[in-house]
């Protein structure tokens, strides 16, 4: 076992020095430090140059996980205290903040894209994104009345175990860092109720005149998906500065775009407590959606604005000038924070509980700044208590998650129960089994019976026709999903309502 680690801590540091996470004058630094982790004094000269596959490195880190477990470095031999310690050894190969940020910096005033490009290949190749874990991650595309939607089984989030789970409730609740958007969590070990960030860097970046961090999410739901957080830790709030920290940003990062979940719960993201947006290069179903009723705004006239093909409510507001489409999108806002219209269902407040917020996306095409405007609401009732704007019950056995930013833009990110209930489902259909008798499975019943007369018997008589039919009705809920999640529906009340509010823009 010592031979092998030694050679393993060999194919790390030949794999840093391939990234370029490491320069060959650190070789036999990095070297020593992972000596030193390990508890070791020499390595043994077998001779010859030793090279390492970008592939390779969740079996090396594997195998020298497995080292330190039988060597009682680990506390416990499970996911969470292996995910701390893996983070620990890759912490030994990744540069100081201030090099990266000036690599960054040097790269952006070549090009931005450069910048991004290098960010978040280096962001990978530590290992703070796992590329071997985001790979399992099941995705496919769903075609539907409104484009091609995106959807995503999320896989790459691993599964504690009972021990792990009890030893985090029973942790004390630490301060520090406030909670994993702060600035803090850089270079943090982390604990068992809190990720280590060792191999995790921050590119400072300055919007509207406030300091802000940018960073990638380590679970990339979709190409170059980042984060853009407060340097304090202050809860979400959409206002004025709010769009202007979104057009701000897209003018220092042109091929991005970015938008910022709403802010009261329910409709709102996971993390309301820190202000905080997300972005990346990738263009969604929503940003490819048309617009389908144009509208023109006293003394706005020179702003292009409508209502979206889209399952939600969204108003598209675009300029050349980004500080008219600013100031629009400031009326827009105002008027939908106070608007009620008991026909339609909508209440900007009961018992002085604020419910009509706005989900904003911001991105520059061709010549013109575009703001998307997503109408929120999140009154509940007893009929539908997690939200009436919120997917409703029937569709829970596949999604009953808030509808964040990502979903709001077209992309479904579904629990990991669903690989396996799916799979399970599509033998018990070709079995012929009675689904309602299958506790895991009975929960999808209702929905079997709904979708399967569709399909003829002999469309449907292996198992990959089967899951190929359980993908595209999978695409026709997050759909639905999207609808429920609209304030406004696309019939011709729901058009004669959104028409009604319109009118009150001025």
């Amino acid at each position: 076992m010592v031979q092998q680690i030694g050679k393993d801590i060999k194919k790390l540091v030949a794999y840093g020095l391939q990234t370029g996470l490491i320069e060959k004058e650190d070789k036999i630094y990095t070297t020593n430090r992972l000596l030193e982790l390990f508890g070791l004094d020499e390595l043994e000269d077998e001779g010859g140059e030793v090279s390492m596959e970008v592939e390779e490195l969740e079996a090396v880190l594997g195998r020298m996980m497995d080292y330190a477990a039988e060597n009682g470095m680990m506390k416990e031999n499970s996911i969470v205290y292996r995910d701390l310690f893996d983070t620990k050894i890759m912490s030994m190969l990744v540069p100081r903040p201030s090099e990266v940020i000036r690599r960054f910096r040097n790269l952006y005033a070549e090009n931005p894209e450069k910048a991004t490009d290098f960010y978040y290949k280096f962001s990978q190749d530590t290992d703070y994104i796992r590329r071997y874990r985001i790979k399992k991650d099941q995705k496919w595309t769903a075609d539907t009345q409104y484009g091609k939607l995106d959807i995503t089984i999320n896989l790459s989030k691993p599964e504690k175990d009972p021990k792990a789970i009890a030893a985090a409730k029973n942790a004390k609740q630490g301060g520090y860092p406030k909670c994993l958007l702060c600035v803090e969590n850089e270079g943090y070990a982390g604990r068992v109720n809190h990720p280590a960030r060792q191999n995790h860097r921050v590119i400072p970046v300055e919007i509207n005149g406030s300091k802000w961090g940018f960073q990638y999410s380590p679970y990339v739901y979709y190409n170059e998906h980042c984060i853009v957080f407060n340097s304090e830790h202050i809860p979400m709030k959409i206002e004025h500065d709010t769009f202007c920290k979104l057009f701000d940003f897209v003018k220092q990062f042109p091929h991005y775009f970015v938008g910022s979940n709403a802010d009261l719960p329910i409709v709102g993201g996971s993390i309301l407590s820190h202000d905080h947006f997300q972005g990346g290069h990738y263009e969604f179903a929503m940003a490819r959606a048309e617009v389908e009723k144009t509208f023109t705004v006293k003394n706005f006239e020179d702003v292009e604005a409508g209502i979206v093909n889209w399952p939600m409510s969204v108003i598209r507001i675009a300029c050349a000038d980004s500080s008219r489409v600013i100031a629009l999108a400031d009326i827009i806002l105002e008027k939908w924070r106070e608007y009620t219209d008991e026909d339609a269902f909508i209440y900007a407040y009961t018992d002085g509980e604020p419910h009509n917020t706005i989900t904003p996306i911001a991105r520059k095409r061709g010549g013109k700044y575009e703001l998307d405007l997503v109408l929120r609401n999140n009154i509940t009732t007893g009929e539908h208590p997690l939200g009436v704007y919120h997917p409703h019950a029937k569709l829970h056995h596949i999604k009953k998650e808030n509808i964040g930013l990502i979903e709001v833009m077209g992309l479904a990110v579904l629990p990991a129960r669903l690989k396996g209930e799916m799979d399970r489902l599509a033998d018990a259909i070709l079995a012929g089994k009675d689904i309602r008798k299958e506790e895991e499975l009975e929960k999808h019943a209702d929905w079997v019976d709904e979708f399967l007369p569709k399909y003829e018997p002999e469309s449907r008589k292996s198992k990959d026709e089967l899951m190929e039919i359980l993908h595209k009705e999978i695409g026709y809920v997050f759909m639905q999903v999207l609808e429920d999640s609209g304030v406004y529906k696309r019939t011709e009340e729901g058009r004669a309502a959104f028409e009604r509010f319109l009118n009150t823009i001025e």
